[in-house]
């Protein structure tokens, strides 16, 4: 996969019947949709209507019980198990290496991702979330706060044009919301940023919104 710099309009998500069960249970009811970058999309609904299931299943974390998704690039399509390289995602679930220090989780994230530079890249990263003076502290020390920043700085590691977030604001103080909406904006201007929440200070950074009401597509706005 060629991690080339490539044109906005180039890159792509889109959802054709989509769905997801859990032991047989609904997760995410089938949905269709397509959005291209530049821009922001923001994905709402209630506790349940499957907010999360639709980021992993974008992200290739998951494999949709019907209908599929896919994500292209300069209009080729990116197989699940490329999309790391195409695509930053952050949740609340994310977890790090406590035992080492951020510095250290970053630069294996992309040793992993296959960078021949690592170091750079992941202070880049550190430093653009406010936490270039706290790279060689133990995840273990970190605050809930500082450890969002940590997941927003490990989506932006390969600096992607493409961007899951998932309720992107939790446990964050106003500088750390202002910080969200400020990367939320850079990244806009050139790629694509999806982002699931319930937050309407969040949610009014989108241009555009799919609001999941448990049942598949709800509206656009």
């Amino acid at each position: 996969m060629n991690l080339a710099p490539v044109a906005v309009e180039a890159i792509g998500v889109e959802a054709r019947g989509l769905e997801h069960l859990y032991a047989g249970r609904r997760g995410l009811a089938a949905l269709s949709f397509a959005l291209q970058a530049p821009g922001v999309v923001a994905i709402t609904g209630s506790n349940g209507s499957g907010k999360s299931t639709l980021l992993r299943l974008l992200a290739g974390l998951l494999r949709p019980t019907a209908g599929l998704s896919l994500v292209t690039l300069a209009g080729r399509e990116v197989p699940p198990a490329e999309r790391r390289t195409v695509l930053g995602f952050a949740s609340p679930e994310l977890a790090f290496y406590e035992e080492l220090s951020c510095l250290e989780n970053l630069t294996f994230a992309a040793e992993a991702r296959g960078l021949r530079d690592r170091m750079a890249p992941a202070l880049a990263a550190l430093e653009r979330v406010g936490l270039g003076a706290r790279a060689r502290d133990r995840v273990a020390a970190l605050s809930s706060g500082m450890t969002q920043r940590l997941r927003l700085a490990f989506a932006l590691l390969l600096r992607p044009p493409l961007l899951l977030l998932d309720e992107p604001g939790s446990h964050l103080d106003e500088e750390g919301r202002l910080l969200v909406e400020r990367v939320v904006d850079e990244e806009a201007r050139t790629g694509l940023v999806v982002i699931a929440t319930n937050e309407s200070r969040e949610w009014r950074l989108a241009a555009q919104r799919i609001e999941l009401r448990g049942r598949g597509l709800g509206r656009t706005a």
